[in-house]
């Protein structure tokens, strides 16, 4: 299960159904939108005599209008009731709504459009919660990041293929009919998708609905709030959606007035974008180990803000050929760079979106999750207007779209700094994550024995300074450790200790107090249901060997009588990190560290010498491989 390649969940009948009714949703969404907006850019005399410049925003707040009303009550039914019978409601009334659509489309009643319009995006508000929140309840926290990949892929592929789609089927002769077909079709498709979706439990069938849609709001970002990080994530992902709205909405007049490309220039940035997030985030399993790996997110977010810079100085300063297409464009000096930034824009935007929807999945309660996606919805809904606003603002005091965009970039790198300073957690996860992947190459097995929640002990030799690091780089869930209290003062490493919410130990002749306070620490971190991490030598090995255990883990199991997990590290002895005399003569470049996770062992039958003997056994079973290998 650990290492299961996330296209297999596409075959399976837990998730499959839903990724194809979710896609075709975003699909027909995008073809409906995006048809419109061009009917009325261009045909703007056949629906109404108003501004097309009007209508086209118009169309954009009628659109969002419903996330802001609507998305609260979303959220409460997503938590009530069987999710699987919602998603196949909401899609039975998609396909009246595109019948809506059509009687406006073949009777050009802008009225209609609008309304279905209008109907669309409340379709959308209340699938969202859904989608989001039933993931966690039929993948297992293996596959959740895999799976959340799959989805933004699915979205933006969605976006891309159903603009693209739409663009092609309006100029077309009968381009009304076509649209009108593929819109009832693909609603269809989405409908009879949903059937197959199996039967996922309700999480709060008790709950009393709220219909005061802000005060349900409210209360909802105050659940988060209770979990800094949950709540600095959805702060993240609105940050997101505002850095998304801010580059799209641009790229008309990006491509036009900037690059002298014509609208297949437009389609191409888009595209370049829309692959860039669907390879992001598809790669985010294969970087984050199977796990829900936050480190990604500072990785991310400085890609936004690296590329965001660089496509300012790419931008040409005039335009060499006005009126270019996309092979045209693709020719000019430069023109490459702009389109590698845009894809390298779109992919660090994976890395950073991905994992922050896991993170919420994960980490909030259950009963609530759908209530805090739906309130995330309409944060969402507001960053975006507020990016909107921005560039109105930005253009009209003289900047260029150049600017704007590199605005956009520098703003990020500051809200970045603002929430790692914050939650320190993703920034330490995003070391822990480079250390990991550019100095070792680790292996790892077991950690199915690592519980996925509750309490309990983990013990494991100790190799070198970085055991901690590897450790938390391989384990899924936070870790508390316990370390030697002088290295915890150390001046400079003691901000990065604190963040990790080490917990200090000293022997009980230097300082028993501060060993006191640990098992106090200890017996809280334990009793929270947290997972403590303990190396029972009580120092670095000085000669690569494991050293007898010291007997402070008989007191803390008296106290906490919590199951065991034991761990073995090989492979660090030769690192630079240990005590290893000639660690300079034999460190190699990317050396192979492993760690083994052994089977748990319950408090009443561990013992010091019975743990030593199990992680010993660890390290010889690994030591056998080796030299098989």
């Amino acid at each position: 299960m650990e290492n299961k390649n996330q296209f297999s969940l596409l075959l399976e009948r837990r998730f499959g159904p839903f990724f194809l009714t979710q896609f075709f949703g975003a699909f027909n969404d995008n073809v409906y939108k995006n048809a419109l907006v061009i009917l009325v850019a261009y045909h703007a005399a056949a629906y109404s005599s108003a501004d097309p410049n009007l209508l086209t925003n118009l169309a954009a707040a009628i659109f969002i209008l419903p996330f802001v009303l609507f998305s609260a009550s979303a959220g409460q039914i997503a938590d009530k009731f069987e999710k699987s019978a919602i998603m196949r409601i909401i899609k039975a009334v998609e396909i009246g709504i595109m019948l809506v659509g059509t009687a406006g489309l073949l009777l050009t009643s802008l009225p209609l459009l609008f309304a279905a319009l209008f109907l669309l995006g409340l379709h959308s508000t209340f699938f969202g919660p859904v989608k989001f929140a039933i993931l966690p309840q039929t993948l297992t926290p293996a596959e959740l990041i895999g799976g959340n990949g799959l989805v933004e892929m699915g979205t933006f592929v969605a976006i891309l293929t159903g603009t693209l789609i739409a663009g092609v089927l309006v100029t077309l002769q009968s381009g009304i009919t076509w649209v009108s077909a593929v819109i009832i079709l693909i609603s269809v498709l989405g409908f009879l998708s949903s059937l197959a979706i199996p039967k996922v439990p309700a999480v709060a069938p008790a709950l009393k609905f709220d219909w005061n849609a802000f005060r349900e709001t409210w209360s909802n970002l105050k659940f988060a709030r209770q979990n800094r990080t949950v709540f600095l994530s959805l702060l993240g992902i609105s940050w997101f959606w505002f850095y998304g709205a801010m580059f799209l909405s641009q790229f008309p007049n990006y491509s036009k007035n900037v690059l002298g490309g014509n609208e297949h220039v437009v389609t191409l940035l888009l595209a370049l974008f829309s692959v860039g997030v669907a390879a992001g985030s598809l790669l985010c399993e294969r970087l984050s180990g199977h796990k829900v790996e936050i480190g990604l997110v500072p990785f991310g977010s400085i890609g936004l803000s690296v590329f965001a810079v660089d496509l300012f100085f790419a931008t040409p300063e005039s335009v060499v050929q006005a009126g270019a297409g996309a092979w045209q464009y693709l020719t000019q000096p430069g023109a490459w760079r702009v389109a590698f930034d845009l894809f390298m824009i779109g992919m660090f935007g994976g890395f950073y979106i991905v994992p922050l929807y896991a993170l919420i999945q994960s980490r909030c309660a259950p009963s609530h999750r759908s209530r805090v996606i739906a309130a995330n919805n309409i944060l969402n809904a507001l960053f975006m207007v507020v990016a909107a606003g921005l560039a109105v603002l930005g253009l009209s005091a003289g900047l260029t779209i150049a600017q704007l965009l590199l605005l956009t970039g520098v703003l990020n790198a500051a809200v970045a700094i603002y929430i790692f300073l914050l939650v320190p957690e993703f920034l330490l996860r995003f070391l822990d994550w480079l250390l990991v992947h550019s100095i070792y190459r680790l292996q790892t097995s077991g950690l199915v024995n690592v519980p996925e929640e509750g309490p309990a002990l983990l013990v494991c030799n100790h190799q070198s300074l970085a055991d901690a690091l590897i450790i938390t780089a391989a384990c899924r869930r936070p870790i508390r450790f316990v370390m030697y209290y002088s290295i915890f003062n150390v001046p400079v490493l003691r901000f990065i200790f604190r963040s990790m919410k080490a917990i200090p130990i000293a022997g009980s002749k230097e300082a028993p107090e501060v060993l006191e306070r640990a098992y106090d620490d200890i017996a809280a971190a334990l009793a929270d249901g947290q997972l403590v991490c303990i190396f029972p030598e009580g120092q670095l090995t000085r000669d690569g060997q494991i050293g007898a255990f010291r007997p402070g883990i008989t007191r803390i199991l008296e106290r906490s009588p919590v199951p065991v997990v034991p761990m073995a590290l090989s492979g660090l002895w030769r690192s630079i990190f240990s005590r290893n005399r000639d660690k300079w003569k034999v460190a190699t470049l990317f050396p192979k560290v492993a760690l083994h996770v052994g089977t748990p062992v319950d408090a009443a039958s561990a013992t010091v010498d019975g743990l030593h003997a199990l992680v010993r056994s660890l390290i010889v079973a690994d030591n056998r491989a080796s030299a098989r290998a």
